[in-house]
């Protein structure tokens, strides 16, 4: 089991910082493995809208689809895929702070088949990539 989680504080209101992160549209300019992002459902984001993505991991392009399991618009994202050798639930959880933001951004997943091998150094990789997409969605927020 990976169970990875990171913060950053973000010296922007809540508001605008979790409609940013929030929008996959913006996902490959904060997260440096994604390089794109597709809505497939109509209208407004919230529970139950899907999203694909395309990123590099491992050295290997990945194909996968997120739905949105729990929205609350500025206090929390839970996005789940169950596909691919590897299921995985992200949550990013934004809350006031010192007259910023707090980002929380959470990953959890089993792998399975080759995968469940990586497993083991996968939570260090996760980690350490998750706080450079913090870091630079810190940058492109703060002026």
């Amino acid at each position: 089991m990976v169970n990875v989680q990171t913060c950053i504080l973000i010296r922007r209101p809540r508001a605008e910082v979790a409609d940013y992160a929030a929008n996959p549209d913006n996902a490959p300019t904060w997260y440096a493995n994604i390089h794109r992002s597709q809505r497939l459902t109509a209208g407004p984001l919230g529970t139950g809208s899907k999203v694909a993505f395309t990123a590099k991991f491992l050295g290997r392009e990945l194909n996968y689809t997120y739905e949105f399991v729990d929205y609350v618009p500025g206090e929390r994202l839970v996005m789940r895929t169950a596909q691919g050798p590897f299921p995985m639930q992200t949550t990013y959880t934004w809350t006031d702070d010192d007259g910023g933001t707090r980002m929380t951004l959470g990953n959890t997943g089993s792998p399975s088949g080759f995968s469940k091998l990586a497993g083991l150094f996968m939570a260090p990789m996760i980690r350490r990539e998750t706080r450079k997409d913090l870091q630079k969605l810190k940058t492109i927020l703060e002026p």
